[in-house]
């Protein structure tokens, strides 16, 4: 047995491992995309010079398993079918649904427009789709060996099974259990696959429960070094920087994935305002969700609602739609996306937009920040993780200073005010993942940390080796 990393383990972009049994055969764990510095760094390190094509070997490949629909963990799936992958691709149900919503929008952005391609590609793509229910052991038959072309003294996988358990990350994110078997029920092996954890007490849904058991972890540690506030004050410093932020009639934009992060902001802003008086302001502001994507996943998150945690049931039972109600506008064309923005820049009332994409690399966000980051009325509230050389982390790190930030291949003037509260990541945090690797039960002989930058990867092993002395800690780069 062996893994090699084929992503997300110089950042937190591209995640996809192997998992090799023999010589002869795998399963991939996620298929994803890299993004900002990481695309061109892996751009300018690879032999074909193209961060999209697949460049292992698709022929030992017999399952693709998904632990969520984040463009950075299945962005590259079609390029996997193109190689010429035809084996099953496991998710969990709510996956299934939303898959192949993230990789048609993913083709018309960054591929073509084509639209026999697309629905050639999304054609392959659910014929080869298996959703798994949480928390059912689904067996793959991989290995296809005859008994008598192993040798006696052999250690040969030849039976494996899967499980997805919830990781509170975003609808229908899962880590995966893996567990590896022989003839001989002495030789058994359980492999862990993190994908992203959720932070604990996030909205909607419920945070992850460790496993029972993991001889082999792989955990990633977006957040290794770093602490999230805690869910009131995050919630509270968000409900004060909107209120200030639109006391001069300003514009709020949130950059925002469409799928976790928008879900999770719609959430907290039906809270602010069911709370408010009758004369607040919260009970004037139009909340206007900008990205057809976000609109057709919050509906699946409606769809889906039993995988919610308790505190959502019960406002439901309230009778209350905490992700559909009267303030929430949603636009749809790309005509009335352009119409709202230059409806916005020339009246003089609050309003609050949430747009894709989250780190200010592409999407209707960035039309927003080219129009409003040089009003010093406007405001930009960044909620999520902003990778390195992307847009976002510009903004983020230069705006406040008054610098400027390249959009469109044109320099734009940062005068709106800048804010960012970590606390809405929907990511764990470093004590969630030492938490996760606390709390398993038969504790990892190996754990390998990916999806990371490097200093967070470096405080998170140092704090493991704390915790787990007698494992074995990688940081593995390749």
């Amino acid at each position: 047995m062996r893994i090699l990393h084929h992503g997300a383990v110089n950042g937190v972009t591209g995640s996809c491992h192997q998992l090799y049994m023999n010589d002869y055969n795998s399963v991939l764990i996620d298929c994803g995309l890299f993004q900002g510095s990481e695309a061109a760094a892996n751009n300018n390190n690879s032999h074909n010079k193209n961060q999209l094509n697949i460049d292992f070997n698709v022929r030992t490949i017999k399952a693709l398993i998904i632990t969520h629909c984040h463009i950075d963990h299945v962005g590259r799936i079609p390029y996997l079918l193109a190689a010429g992958y035809t084996g099953p691709i496991y998710a969990t149900e709510a996956t299934v649904a939303l898959l192949p919503l993230v990789i048609e929008d993913a083709l018309k952005v960054g591929v073509t427009r084509d639209k026999k391609l697309i629905q050639a590609c999304l054609s392959l793509l659910e014929k080869q789709l298996i959703p798994v229910p949480y928390q059912k052991w689904q067996t793959i038959d991989v290995l296809n060996i005859p008994k008598e072309d192993i040798s006696d003294n052999e250690i040969c996988y030849q039976r494996q099974k899967i499980r997805f358990c919830p990781a509170g990350h975003i609808l229908g994110s899962a880590y995966v259990e893996i567990e590896l078997a022989t003839d001989k029920p002495i030789y058994r092996h359980r492999l862990v696959f993190s994908g992203d954890l959720g932070a604990s007490y996030s909205p909607l849904l419920s945070a992850p429960r460790a496993p029972y058991r993991a001889d082999t972890l792989i955990i990633e540690s977006t957040y290794g070094d770093k602490r999230h506030e805690h869910r009131n004050q995050r919630s509270q410093k968000l409900q004060a920087v909107i209120e200030h932020a639109v006391s001069d009639n300003g514009v709020v934009l949130i950059p925002a994935f469409s799928i976790g992060r928008t879900q999770e902001l719609l959430y907290e802003i039906e809270q602010f305002i069911h709370a408010a008086p009758k004369k607040s302001l919260w009970k004037h502001i139009e909340i206007i969700v900008d990205s057809p994507m976000a609109a057709n996943f919050t509906s699946k998150y409606r769809d889906f609602k039993e995988l919610w945690d308790k505190e959502a049931q019960g406002i439901l039972k309230q009778g209350r739609h905490p992700l559909d109600f009267d303030q929430l506008y949603t636009i749809d064309s790309h005509q009335d996306h352009c119409t709202v923005v230059k409806y916005l820049s020339k009246r003089n009332r609050p309003a609050i937009v949430i747009a894709a994409s989250g780190m200010c690399s592409g999407g209707r966000i960035v039309n927003y920040l080219m129009q409003f980051l040089p009003d010093a009325k406007a405001d930009v509230i960044f909620v999520g993780y902003q990778a390195k050389g992307t847009p976002g982390r510009d903004i983020q790190q230069y705006g406040p200073t008054g610098g400027y930030v390249e959009l469109n291949d044109k320099r734009i003037a940062i005068k709106a005010g800048i804010h960012t509260i970590s606390g809405y990541s929907a990511h764990a945090d470093q004590l969630d993942l030492l938490n996760f690797v606390k709390h398993i039960r038969h504790k990892p002989r190996e754990i390998r940390i990916v999806h990371g930058d490097e200093e967070a990867k470096l405080v998170l092993e140092e704090k493991l080796r704390q915790l787990v002395p007698d494992s074995r800690i990688l940081r593995p780069t390749e």
